[in-house]
Parts: structure tokens; sequence; C-alpha cells
């Protein structure tokens, strides 16, 4: 997801021990309470390869979110056979959608609907919003942005009922998010600290995660965890795809 995800693990370094998290190794400033925080998972997308998910699962990853498409007209390579693949493993899942300042909200919709049905994701679907090329530069303004994004979001939970997961950074957070679009479960990037400050379902804590079962041109994963117990995850989302109740 990250556009200096290589230069920062080059900057940072650290190690994670906890019951759930034994083979992880990463490089991160941020400190996980394992015990506040049980539920583990990761985020993938085609950077990470052919994914062997069973060896994933078998590393205590309870959920992983899948990216699907970005902007109106890019799928994912990776999308289909992630999809299908997890859904031999108890691992829950949800796809994302790369957000796109640059073209219609309904078009980055269709195209994300197009790709993912459904019965394929057990949480709600997500659409990452960041600053990508020149927009950390060039900031659009927040009507720029709710122009856009408002309408995806609401074609999104129309389509698959229920509200989209905003993944997102700080910095874009406060300025487009909390005030606009503070109703939407959160998954927020905060590699430095625990982002205790806001009401977050995700916590995005590590971007250089090393695992065992992929072998793509990215070494690195993301690794998250959720904001409750194993019980409240389950019970929140559980399984519900086909074959999997």
């Amino acid at each position: 997801m990250h556009l200096f995800k290589r230069i920062l693990c080059t900057l940072t370094g650290g190690i994670l021990t906890g019951a759930a998290f034994t083979a992880s190794v990463y490089y991160s400033k941020a400190k996980v309470n394992t015990e506040k925080y049980p539920v583990f998972g990761v985020d993938v997308s085609n950077y990470q390869g052919d994914i062997d998910w069973k060896t994933l699962e078998s590393q205590d990853v309870s959920f992983a979110f899948i990216k699907a498409t970005e902007g109106s007209g890019h799928v994912d390579e990776s999308v289909r056979v992630n999809l299908e693949r997890a859904e031999e493993t108890g691992i829950i899942v949800s796809a994302y959608h790369f957000f796109s300042f640059d073209s219609p909200g309904e078009t980055q919709a269709e195209n994300f609907i197009s790709a993912v049905s459904p019965d394929e994701i057990d949480m709600p679907p997500v659409v990452d919003i960041e600053y990508y090329a020149d927009k950390r530069k060039h900031k659009p303004t927040k009507a720029e942005a709710e122009a856009i994004l408002r309408p995806l979001l609401e074609e999104l939970e129309r389509y698959y009922g229920t509200k989209p997961i905003i993944y997102t950074t700080i910095p874009v957070y406060m300025r487009y998010v909390k005030e606009d679009f503070g109703e939407y479960p959160l998954w927020i990037r905060s590699v430095n600290f625990e982002p205790d400050l806001m009401d977050w379902k995700f916590w995005q804590y590590c971007d250089c995660g090393e695992l065992e079962g992929y072998n793509g041109d990215e070494k690195y994963i993301d690794l998250n965890v959720y904001n409750g117990s194993e019980e409240e995850f389950i019970a929140e989302f559980g399984k519900r795809r086909k074959g999997n109740a």
C-alpha cells in the first residue's frame, strides 16, 4: 500500500514477540500489546506474489485484506487467486480498493464491484485513501475529495449491504475523513505509535513484516491487529461466505 515502504524499513528496527505473533519479524517503532490486541492479520497484493494461504494461517493470521482494484480501471492481477485460495482456510478476509483522486467515485465503485462478489468476503469492503504521486505536495481540497469519495462509499454500501471500512494514514484521516466520514469503520496506519486518540477498528502497525508463505518481489508484508478480543472479532465478522458457515 505504501510508496515509501522500502525506505522506512531501512530506517527503523525492532522485533515483536507474542503468542499470536511468534512468526513475525518486523521493523517498526510501534509496540503492540498482544494481550490487548490478540487478533492478528495481514494485507496483501500482487507484490507478495504467489501466496500459500495455509502457511499464513499456520502463523496465527486470523484475517487478511486483499487488494482488488485501483481507480476506475485497474484490477490487481492476483485478486482472483488470492480470494479463491483464502476461502480454503479459516482466515477471515475482505478486499480493498485503492482510491483515486483523479476519477469519478461511481466508476471506481463499478470497478470494485465487478472484481469482488459479496459472497467472496467476510468483512466489509475497504476503501484505501492515501496520498500518491504528487498529491502530498498538491493536496486536493476537501470538497474535491468528498465529491469522489462519497458516491464511491455509498455505492459500495448499497451493493454489499454494509458500511465500507476506510483505510487511511493519520494526515489523510485528519484532512478528509475525520469530520465528513467519521461514521465509517476505520483502519488506520500508524507505524510509529499506537493511534489511541481515535476510534479505530483495525490498526496497521507495521509495513515491514516478514512471514513465511509468499514469494513475491516484495519481501515484506503489512501487519495489523483488530481492536478487540478474539470473541468480539468472531462475533462481529465470523465466517459468512458460502461453505464456511
